[in-house]
């Protein structure tokens, strides 16, 4: 078995500690080391990761707020330099948890312990309620809270996106495909290969549009028939113009 990994911590010493234990280990791969949770969210969606080592305390998000946002998270070790979060980092049942300064010893148990955990398939699901009705978003040198109920919609624009509030627009240096992992499939649907909307900012449909307080999004093709599902809209009965 191998198992491949992802690092998410803030301390260039600590990630390089960590990338040579990894390194002495041959059942472990290192597929991407993360400075923090947007690079981490980048690294969900860019590959297949089995295991990651998470540093607790973070700027901004924290690893434990990162967990929780995960719809699917991956196993976890949880590696820090305060005792006081381990109760917390077992409650999202986490693999194992680390006190810095880390030995290869110590680290080895823990790979040891996620091996078993994959091998009898008993990682379960985060739990619901933990999941925050928030997500952050860089704006040059810092990250803006945006609570979900506060986006209208959300448009791909090459290697970035647009993320509208209200009025207000917000570019994200993020691919459509990790927002949509990121926020919560009951609010929000992809309504187009280069739209996301939220569903209850909806107004209307009409046709192949829909209309928002704020603006129009068209309606893809391949995503008519679930959309319509989900909004409870008879597609054998499509919307039409009224008659003049």
């Amino acid at each position: 078995m191998k198992i491949k990994c992802m690092i998410v911590d803030d301390e260039p010493i600590a990630r390089d500690i960590l990338k040579t234990y990894i390194d002495r280990i041959p059942e472990v791969s290192l597929v991407k080391s993360c400075i923090n949770a947007a690079e981490a969210y980048e690294g969900l969606h860019e590959y297949a990761v089995d295991l990651v080592f998470l540093d607790i305390q973070m700027p901004v998000i924290s690893g434990t707020e990162f967990l929780r946002s995960l719809r699917k998270p991956p196993l976890v070790v949880f590696t820090t330099a305060y005792s006081q979060y381990a109760v917390e980092g077992f409650d999202l049942n986490s693999v194992d948890y680390l006190l810095k300064p880390i030995v290869f010893e110590r680290f080895y148990q823990a790979v040891q312990k996620a091996m078993e955990r994959m091998q009898n398939h008993t990682q379960l699901p985060g739990k619901k309620e933990d999941v925050p009705d928030y997500l952050f978003i860089r704006q040059g040198s810092k990250l803006i809270r945006v609570n979900h109920s506060e986006i209208s919609y959300i448009q791909a624009e090459r290697d970035f996106c647009s993320v509208y509030i209200d009025n207000k627009r917000l570019l994200a240096s993020l691919h459509l495909k990790i927002l949509e992992d990121m926020l919560p499939q009951n609010k929000f649907f992809r309504v187009h290969r280069s739209y996301i909307v939220n569903m209850e900012k909806i107004a209307a449909v009409k046709g192949n549009i829909i209309e928002l307080n704020n603006a129009e999004i068209p309606i893809g093709a391949n995503y008519r028939e679930h959309l319509f599902k989900k909004l409870h809209i008879n597609a054998g009965n499509p919307v039409r113009d009224a008659p003049r």
